[in-house]
């Protein structure tokens, strides 16, 4: 139901007025830096660095779970961002025993954070324990005949089996990001054993159909975080088919002899997407430009093992590993940066080719023609006259253009 909403807002179908509204599913927010976190219900996750629980499809059973967490490990549910004794002149949750009541000392910031720490835990589905507790007691309440407890106690465990089975996240502000990325780049220079951290790292990729329109990126991490402003693109000129192995020599090839001979600086560390092929096409061209010292690595798709030493077995990092989601981060833009670049060059070719069908149109006509408008798009656009006056076309040839490219303004761009 989650993504159906999504798709719903996104897409707007004309016949689904479901979700139609600009309304988004609640969640549970609770900023931990506060002196006494508390819980707020909330429809957007912000890069604030607070907690958030959800989204959850059921408003009525976020809204009963944020009663029961208040209720039974009395989190504070006042305004104040610091509660004190006048806050606690006008508060009766105390009284009703339903707040562990911070503002007059009754409890420490320290004992506080315990117990909201608990709610979390809960929240996140690691107390089940408070699950089946309240299940003995809606049991006993059924038993000693008091059905009307027992559906009050029905009802609120059902709310929170819906809620709980959600995990946590944490929206990172670009600090958490950051430090985060710096900490998973020290730990890949411990488990690659290098002589410093890499600060500078470099990522290879390929893409191409059966050998067609082959395309390499480059793209850059600098601690760890991109640096688009060094991200690079390629078009393989001396590898034909489906040759990765040489699609990377290639790339790596020119990416440095162009760095050595513009005195640039040199990575402490390139990635290139694939096995031990891959890393023995990179290393043999860097091996070419005496830059042998520079430390390669692979990473393989498949079970994402990280291939460095050759011959040896690869390295295989927890799924959890810090480095890991850095070098796979950094190998994941890569192959967007790749995917991105094909795909545009794939869809230029394919508009270019519709003048193939025009009459009388060739190679350097054609090519007069793009040099002049740009693009296919533009060409589309211009009038008659515009065309002939083009050098080597005329009106007669301008107008069989015209006839031919009118498809372009029902949808080709």
């Amino acid at each position: 139901m989650l993504t159906e909403g999504r798709l719903i807002k996104e897409y707007k179908p004309r016949y689904n007025v479901a979700f139609r509204d600009d309304k988004r599913f609640l969640m549970l927010r609770a900023d931990p830096e506060e002196p006494f976190p508390q819980f707020r219900v909330c429809r957007f996750a912000r890069d604030d660095g607070a907690l958030y629980f959800g989204p959850y499809v059921s408003s009525p059973a976020t809204r009963s779970t944020l009663d029961f967490l208040e209720k039974h490990y009395g989190i504070r549910k006042c305004n104040p961002r610091v509660p004190d004794a006048s806050t606690y002149r006008h508060c009766i949750n105390d009284i009703i025993r339903f707040c562990m009541a911070p503002c007059v000392g009754k409890v420490g910031a320290e004992a506080y954070r315990e117990i909201f720490n608990e709610a979390c835990a809960f929240l996140r589905g690691e107390r089940p324990a408070v699950l089946r507790e309240l299940r003995e007691k809606m049991k006993t309440a059924s038993a000693g005949m008091d059905f009307e407890k027992a559906a009050v106690l029905r009802d609120t465990l059902q709310d929170l089996e819906k809620v709980v089975r959600q995990k946590a996240r944490v929206v990172a502000t670009p600090e958490m990001r950051s430090e985060e990325a710096r900490r998973g780049v020290e730990e890949l220079r411990k488990e690659l054993c290098l002589g410093h951290s890499p600060r500078r790292i470099e990522c290879f990729d390929v893409s191409n159909i059966s050998g067609t329109f082959s395309v390499a990126s480059l793209v850059c991490a600098e601690n760890g975080m991109p640096a688009p402003a060094h991200y690079r693109r390629f078009r393989i000129r001396t590898v034909a088919g489906a040759d990765d192995p040489g699609m990377i020599m290639e790339a790596v090839k020119r990416r440095y002899t162009r760095t050595v001979s513009e005195q640039g600086e040199l990575p402490d560390l390139v990635i290139v997407d694939g096995g031990l092929t891959q890393l023995r096409a990179a290393r043999a061209a860097l091996g070419g430009l005496s830059l042998g010292e520079v430390p390669v690595v692979g990473l393989a798709k498949r079970l994402e093992e990280i291939y460095w030493n050759d011959p040896g077995e690869p390295l295989r990092l927890p799924a959890d590993s810090r480095a890991l989601l850095v070098i796979r981060r950094i190998r994941d833009e890569a192959h967007r940066f790749a995917l991105d670049y094909h795909r545009r060059i794939r869809n230029r070719r394919m508009k270019e080719s519709l003048l193939d069908d025009v009459p009388g149109i060739g190679e350097t006509r054609k090519q007069k023609l793009l040099k002049h408008f740009g693009s296919v798009r533009r060409l589309a656009e211009a009038t008659e006259e515009q065309i002939a006056n083009v050098p080597g076309m005329g009106y007669e040839m301008a107008r069989l253009v015209r006839q031919h490219l009118t498809l372009l303004r029902k949808g080709v761009k």
